[in-house]
């Protein structure tokens, strides 16, 4: 919760390119609500930016540490309520796949997802890990067809499977692009 990658990247046709990407730096001597909170008041800002379609996150991973897995889920916990909040759809990709996704290999070291993310996405500089891990999630969801974790409100119809690829087909083709949150 110190610090907290986001990105925001957008598919045009077969580009991808990284609007925004950082680091949300909370100092150690803030209280964890006032950390949480600043993670919220800054992800507010880039979703009122850039508008994204959807929110992406790695999903919850194995952690030693007690402390740190409730420390974990209260940032994941913020940023499931903001997309709740503006109802958009939620996806999940385990650490591994998202690996595997950009660099070729479930086990890559952080070093070689930052490589590999600042190549793929023709950036200037390599990303600190955290942004570049946001960066590498967003990729994984750009490349992989899926299903949002969120279910559909009873006020949208979703009969099957073809209403959905066609209701999303028809939102992506009248956008011209899609714009994931990571």
């Amino acid at each position: 919760m110190r610090g907290t990658g986001f990105a925001v990247l957008e598919e045009f046709g077969t580009k991808i390119r990284c609007l925004e990407y950082g680091v949300i730096k909370n100092p150690p001597q803030i209280s964890v609500p006032d950390s949480l909170l600043a993670i919220h008041n800054r992800l507010l800002v880039v979703i009122s930016q850039h508008r994204p379609t959807v929110i992406v996150l790695e999903s919850v991973i194995y952690v030693q540490s007690y402390s740190t897995a409730i420390v974990l889920g209260a940032a994941r916990g913020v940023v499931l309520l903001i997309a709740a909040q503006h109802g958009f759809p939620i996806h999940e990709y385990p650490p591994r796949r998202v690996k595997q996704a950009v660099v070729g290999y479930g086990g890559a070291l952080k070093n070689q997802v930052a490589f590999m993310v600042r190549a793929l996405l023709e950036l200037r500089e390599t990303p600190p890990s955290d942004a570049a891990d946001a960066m590498a999630i967003g990729l994984t969801h750009l490349r992989t067809p899926s299903v949002p974790l969120t279910k559909k409100r009873k006020s949208e119809k979703t009969n099957s499977w073809k209403n959905f690829i066609e209701t999303k087909t028809q939102a992506d083709a009248a956008t011209g692009r899609r714009i994931p949150f990571c």
